[in-house]
């Protein structure tokens, strides 16, 4: 039996390789511990339980709805696979529910199935919330089950979604979009969206495959190349990628090229306040992008800025005035919508920026530079030796050099990793992941030559040169 004190919550929930540490056993643990928690809080409380494509996640979502219903609560289970928002969204809206749990490894490898909390306003479980839960951890599963029902969750979040975006302008536009869920719980709601909005869409990887065809469910190179080589080969206008659970977004424009999140953050934001004139706070974490920064600027837009993890952005939405909040991963989300991420939505307001502005989303991120100038950006991840990473996190607290790959370090962040701020809006960040076994080197600059050469520094900054 696996310990208590090996189950932890990370940067969003409980994450473990099914079969080796996530078993029925340890998932009944940690939903008994959620159950205690949820209906002290909230005694006969309604929790809504959704699941992503992996491998069982069906059964795993009934086996925990039955231990939550166990404790007296009322709990509904979707119908059918969904993504996180979808979940998110469902428990946002309805009055009765008091939380969720949402049964996803989100943009993990497949082998790996999570267990994710949510706020009764669909949002990431705080820190003090999920160490309550950790707390409450039992060392064997519990034996009192209870009944639940089936629900159908999806059908109201799309039209939530339809209705969210101009489908005149949309449907107007004639746009031709490639989608690729990578396997994951975007595949079909998605496509068919687009399609009810007049868009013709091609779709690949839209079947359901516990191992994702060996592809690794994050919207990133080299992952997307394949969606890519689609756009380019039939001439169509962009392409939307999301991951396992949908709550990421990437994407790729005419010319296959990828636009990565910081961007569609910039877009978006520029997208909701000139286009859309609405106002708020740009919330972004640590490893986001300047171009948040800078569009923010010219936008009269306030930023705020925390820890890596949609948890923290969650909790500047809670405090109120934020327009959009956002993650280099590409967790972006609307607190108008739901205060989580839904890389659904963001796709369905990049087609209606390319629909009301007549341009190519190639074309508008040239127009984003024209006004905040270029910035590349690069992510290295490292599986290291646990020895080597143990060295790393024993060092990092006071890692201080005065240069970094020959540019001169004007200031250390420690906020979550360590940040060297660099001439230029430039900077280096190390960190270990809070959801996988390694540490995560970010770069970015003004070239993609000093991009390349941060990281290589950071790589031995990280490694001792081993």
């Amino acid at each position: 039996m696996t310990p208590s004190s090996d189950i932890r919550f990370g940067t969003d929930g409980w994450r473990a390789v099914i079969a080796d540490d996530f078993t029925y056993e340890n998932l009944r643990r940690v939903a008994d511990a959620a159950g205690r928690v949820l209906a002290e809080s909230d005694p006969g409380g309604l929790i809504i339980v959704g699941y992503d494509t992996r491998f069982q996640a069906a059964s795993f979502a009934a086996a925990a709805a039955e231990v939550l219903a166990g404790h007296g609560l009322r709990v509904r289970v979707s119908d059918r696979y969904c993504p996180t928002p979808a979940l998110c969204w469902s428990v946002a809206h309805d009055d009765e529910a008091v939380g969720g749990v949402m049964l996803t490894a989100s943009h993990n490898p497949a082998p790996y199935l999570g267990f994710k909390l949510r706020m009764a306003d669909g949002g990431a479980s705080p820190v003090a919330f999920t160490a309550r839960v950790e707390a409450a951890l039992a060392d064997a599963a519990p034996r009192a089950r209870g009944a639940f029902e089936t629900v159908d969750i999806m059908g109201p979040y799309l039209e939530a979604l339809r209705s969210f975006v101009d489908g005149e302008a949309i449907a107007a536009a004639g746009l031709r979009i490639a989608v690729d869920p990578l396997y994951g719980a975007g595949q079909t709601y998605l496509a068919e969206t687009l399609r009810a909005l007049g868009v013709e869409v091609t779709e690949i990887h839209h079947e359901l495959n516990p191992g994702f065809g060996g592809l690794h469910p994050e919207p990133i190179p080299p992952h997307i190349d394949e969606v890519a080589e689609l756009v380019r080969a039939e001439g169509l206008d962009a392409a939307f990628i999301t991951d396992g659970d949908a709550d990421r977004i990437g994407a790729a424009d005419r010319t296959g090229a990828f636009v990565n999140p910081h961007r569609i953050i910039a877009l978006v934001a520029r997208h909701l306040v000139e286009d859309r004139a609405m106002t708020g706070r740009i919330v972004k974490t640590l490893s986001t992008s300047v171009l948040v920064d800078r569009i923010a600027a010219r936008l009269g837009s306030e930023v705020t800025t925390t820890p890596v993890g949609f948890k923290w952005i969650y909790e500047e939405m809670v405090k109120g005035d934020v327009l959009v909040g956002g993650e280099e991963s590409g967790g972006i989300g609307i607190p108008g919508h739901v205060r989580e991420r839904d890389g659904l939505l963001m796709a369905l307001l990049l087609a209606e920026m390319m629909a009301e502005r007549g341009m190519g989303l190639g074309e508008l991120v040239e127009d984003l530079f024209a006004v905040t100038g270029p910035m590349e950006y690069q992510r290295l991840d490292l599986r290291l030796d646990p020895a080597i990473k143990d060295r790393f996190l024993a060092e990092a607290p006071t890692l201080a050099p005065a240069h970094v790959a020959g540019l001169e370090v004007l200031d250390v962040v420690r906020a979550d990793g360590v940040k060297f701020l660099l001439p230029d809006d430039a900077w280096l960040l190390l960190r270990p992941s809070g959801t996988e076994p390694l540490v995560r080197v970010y770069a970015e600059a003004s070239s993609a030559g000093v991009v390349d050469d941060l990281l290589a520094h950071g790589r031995t900054l990280v490694t001792g040169g081993s």
